[in-house]
């Protein structure tokens, strides 16, 4: 709303200074700002609030060193992340850029179902919460949506360049003389290898002459399989106190990057990677979901205040799954979200492991002492304050090492 009032003051009324407002580094500062001031200021508030409702935990008996201790603490913190985000993006965002308006669906729908799921929870008193065929529903839909308007919505495009009748990507030597071009595509990038893009159209090519535009069968399903499968281990790694919400940050922060050089065509020349038109605005959605996280951490640090819930961790997978597919780094989600991904692969192998051993030996037997991973190492007596920083240091290693991959080819 700002940036649109800024605008018409700038080239309307002439105002001097307030064309600052045009840049995405500005506003980006103003959200995350704005974004960590609402969440540790006001987040207090909230946190009040849920505890005066006894919107509290019901904790399992997991047989875990200081479990008990964290029954009647407030859930539903996700809502401070929710609000926090959308409030400096409503102000400071271009409202009307395709990008901008998927995150904001993506936040509600999944924000909307992880509520649905804490209040059965809390003021059902049933355990299991939303059924799990609700959730994939749930999940599935959004993948739908996102990538039905990620492959047909004309405002999403790539940038080549054409020279004589053939088709390269801008880089610093061919730039010039050169006729842009944007079109659609369904390309997306591969880590580690110098020619590194991919289409998924590609995998139609046995179909013969004009396969291209049946590409859609390929890519929306890939979307809502990224988009389930991320949001599930956001959830899986919301365990213990601060975990989920630190390594979020850290990965956000890195794709964060990854929007910025790919929405800047000065940067992406550079670096030589696929420029996105428009998509560099998502960093002011970014900024501000940082934001959000860590003024969030100041209540959900051990010991912990509030719980995010599944308000929140659903909300956290699902945005961050949107981001990667709409910078076409999808392929990067196994190494920059790898907690995520250790954490889902240790439920599925636990759970495997146990029925395997079951029906051939009689007895189910475990690879972990329990799953998630993070409750492993709770059971062989690491106190959970350090397992949060540990796997806050491997996020960290996980961001830097993704985001080395813009050069290392």
């Amino acid at each position: 709303m700002l940036y649109y009032l800024f605008e018409y003051l700038d080239k309307t009324l002439n105002i001097s200074g307030t064309g600052v407002f045009q840049y995405i580094t500005f506003r980006s500062a103003l959200a995350f700002m704005l974004s960590l001031l609402l969440s540790t200021i006001y987040g207090k508030r909230v946190v009040s609030f849920l505890r005066k409702q006894q919107i509290g935990e019901t904790v399992r008996e997991l047989g875990l060193a200081g479990q008990n201790e964290k029954a009647g603490t407030p859930t539903m913190g996700g809502l401070i992340i929710i609000f926090a985000t959308l409030i400096p993006v409503i102000l400071f965002a271009k409202l009307q850029n395709i990008y901008i308006v998927l995150l904001i669906v993506t936040t509600l729908w999944m924000g909307t179902i992880g509520f649905i799921d804490d209040y059965i929870k809390i003021f059902k008193k049933d355990k299991e919460g939303l059924k799990g065929i609700f959730k994939v529903f749930g999940q599935v839909g959004l993948g739908l949506i996102v990538g039905t308007v990620l492959y047909f919505n004309p405002n999403v495009t790539v940038r080549k360049d054409i020279v004589g009748n053939e088709v390269y990507r801008v880089t610093s030597e061919n730039v010039i003389n050169q006729t842009p071009i944007y079109e659609k595509s369904t390309a997306t990038t591969i880590p580690f290898f110098k020619n590194n893009e991919f289409d998924y159209a590609e995998v139609l090519a046995w179909t013969g002459e004009g396969y291209e535009k049946w590409a859609w069968l390929i890519f929306i399903p890939v979307v809502i399989f990224i988009i389930t499968a991320v949001s599930n281990g956001a959830n899986l790694t919301d365990g213990i106190d601060g975990l989920a919400a630190g390594t979020s940050a850290v990965s956000v922060l890195a794709l964060g990057i990854f929007t910025f050089v790919s929405g800047n065509i000065i940067f992406s020349n550079y670096l030589n990677i696929m420029y996105i038109p428009n998509s560099g605005e998502m960093t002011v959605f970014i900024a501000a979901f940082v934001g959000a996280l860590i003024g969030f951490l100041w209540y959900n640090s051990y010991p912990a205040s509030v719980f995010m819930g599944d308000t929140g961790s659903l909300t956290i997978g699902g945005v961050i799954a949107v981001l990667a597919i709409a910078v076409r780094k999808e392929l990067l989600i196994p190494l920059l979200c790898g907690i995520f991904l250790v954490e889902n692969l240790s439920v599925v192998l636990q759970v495997a492991y146990f029925k395997y051993t079951k029906k051939r030996f009689g007895e189910g037997q475990r690879i972990f002492l329990m799953a998630p991973l993070h409750h492993h190492y709770q059971k062989k007596g690491y106190h959970e304050s350090k397992i949060v920083t540990r796997f806050w240091i491997v996020a960290v290693m996980l961001a830097i090492l993704s985001i080395v991959t813009l050069k290392l080819r």
